[in-house]
């Protein structure tokens, strides 16, 4: 039992911080824009995929830093000419607009790479166990997951709150016409902003891609989970997003151990279940290991039941 604690610790940190990774750039395109943005997403697919061909040629340390910048200009070059042109028609306009980026993208790197999965590796030099503990390995890839995905909410969160540039960006949020006023190119800063956010997502598919699996799916299995998150946590806040990713992380990890149905847990209680078959009596033999995939989904609905806000969401649209 408690090698099973451990485990199921230590992957919860490792997918939590991961589903914090992808969810940082679409929490900052909206805490800083007020665009929800379908196609999130795909740059994450596009850092994995990128990723792939730079380290084939020169190298893993190269596609680290090389991937999420191609990531970010495509995000760029997505808003510029894309995004802008749609944005005064309103949010159901840029819903549909994102929610086909997302197919085009989907469809070009199945055009380009396939629809196998690419062999995008983890690197030689991080490939080893760095410790073990009652018989669990933490590897030290696994780490360096860990120190990017925390010093990125560092980074992220000191740039937004406390250097003028993310002053810039909050004030050009709320009061457009007056940083104009003094000078600030407001479109300039909102298309930096959602490139940086599609380059945060790059470099999460960077980091993910070779930890988990380069292949065009990986877009659609991550995607619906990101926005729980953002959900979750509070639409535009950092904070939020950084704690929900780890709760819901903790949510499917955990579940994944606990083979018990809810008659069984009646029975605790000294209540039987009905013998006869039927909805209910399937439904109360449902284990708890089996509903690992709609578990987030769940969380979310209660949390626009009791707090619609969010864990730490201020904002209201």
């Amino acid at each position: 039992m408690l090698e099973f604690i451990l485990l199921s610790c230590i992957n919860t940190l490792i997918y939590g911080l991961l589903l914090f990774m992808l969810s940082s750039g679409l929490t900052l395109i909206f805490g800083l824009m007020n665009v929800l943005n379908f196609a999130h997403a795909s740059f994450y697919m596009l850092g994995a995929y990128f990723a792939y061909e730079v380290s084939t040629h020169i190298g893993f340390w190269p596609a680290l830093v090389f991937a999420p910048l191609g990531v970010g200009l495509v995000g760029i070059f997505i808003e510029r000419y894309g995004l802008r042109s749609v944005h005064k028609y309103g949010h159901v306009a840029e819903l549909l607009f994102t929610f086909g980026v997302f197919y085009v993208v989907n469809e070009l790197v199945i055009l380009i790479w396939g629809r196998n999965p690419v062999a995008y590796k983890i690197p030689e030099m991080l490939d080893f166990t760095l410790m073990s503990a009652m018989g669990t390995e933490f590897s030290a890839y696994r780490a360096f997951m860990l120190l990017i995905s925390v010093s990125m909410f560092a980074v992220l969160f000191f740039a937004i709150t406390r250097t003028r540039l993310g002053l810039i960006i909050q004030a050009a949020l709320t009061h457009p016409d007056m940083v104009g006023s003094l000078g600030h190119n407001v479109p300039l800063v909102f298309m930096y902003v959602f490139g940086g956010g599609a380059a945060l997502a790059g470099l999460a598919g960077v980091i993910g891609g070779n930890y988990l699996i380069t292949e065009p799916a990986m877009a659609l299995n991550l995607g619906p989970i990101v926005f729980v998150v953002v959900v979750v946590g509070g639409m535009g806040s950092l904070t939020g997003a950084f704690v929900a990713s780890l709760l819901i992380a903790a949510l499917q990890t955990f579940a994944v151990g606990f083979e018990v149905s809810l008659s069984d847990l009646l029975a605790l209680w000294g209540v039987s279940a009905p013998d006869a078959g039927g909805f209910f009596h399937d439904l109360l033999r449902i284990e708890i290991s089996h509903t690992r995939g709609m578990m987030p989904y769940l969380f979310m609905v209660l949390m626009l039941v009791f707090k619609p806000k969010g864990l730490m969401g201020t904002r209201e649209e």
